[in-house]
């Protein structure tokens, strides 16, 4: 990871500027649940993680109560990731089909995983002033990560996200980029967006997204790599 990337995850870290995010999760490091009650929570803001020179950025939006508040990595230690991995492992862009807890040995192979909100969410929905404050640190992630040509956005707080990115620098409107899953679209600076269902345990248990739909949507993904080599 470069220099530049370490010192930002390191501000993340340390980041008390939501009151309400600040409580929420430090009340569910305290309390726990059950089957955690033997463990330390991480209980701070998580940063993105993976291969700081990826082609791929990957964006969910917010760590987990029990997942990443907890293990103190975004998309690890619960459900989401479960199913998450299963399909990064299958299109080869992980070496593992599991991801438990820091330090466990997985690897990312030219992906960058992130979210646009560092912290756990009361019901998983942040305010629209939580999201702006977040934004400051997406905002430096997505300018450090030089290489990234192909944007995923899992679920369309995230697809939003990035949309106002590039807003504060090109003339663009959410109109003209409409959500959906496997929707794709060129950006002004010529990376591209693709939109995924959040691979949430409603949306899978649902059938919104299944394994194969989503090793589908990743596989086209490394075509479009392979084909602007």
């Amino acid at each position: 990871m470069t220099t530049s990337l370490t010192n930002l995850n390191n501000k993340i870290i340390k980041c008390k500027l939501c009151q309400r995010l600040v409580k929420f999760r430090n009340k569910i490091s305290k309390e726990k649940r059950k089957q955690y009650m033997n463990e330390i929570y991480w209980g701070k803001p998580i940063t993105g993680y993976g291969d700081s020179n990826a082609q791929v950025l990957m964006i969910g939006l917010a760590p987990a109560a029990h997942g990443g508040n907890r293990t103190g990595r975004v998309f690890t230690g619960d459900k989401s990731a479960d199913f998450l991995f299963k399909c990064l492992y299958q299109a080869k862009l992980a070496n593992q089909p599991t991801s438990n807890y820091r330090n466990d040995g997985l690897k990312l192979y030219n992906l960058y995983l992130t979210a646009a909100l560092k912290c756990v969410p009361p019901g998983d929905k942040p305010t629209s002033n939580e999201l702006k404050t977040c934004f400051s640190f997406f905002k430096q992630e997505l300018n450090l990560l030089h290489k990234v040509n192909i944007i995923v956005a899992l679920g369309k707080i995230a697809f939003d996200a990035c949309l106002n990115f590039y807003k504060e620098n090109y003339p663009i409107k959410n109109k003209d980029y409409i959500f959906s899953h496997g929707c794709r679209f060129k950006l002004p600076d010529n990376k591209i967006l693709v939109g995924s269902y959040h691979p949430s345990p409603r949306n899978v248990n649902t059938g919104r997204i299944n394994i194969d739909k989503m090793v589908t949507l990743l596989n086209d993904i490394k075509k479009i790599i392979k084909s602007k080599q």
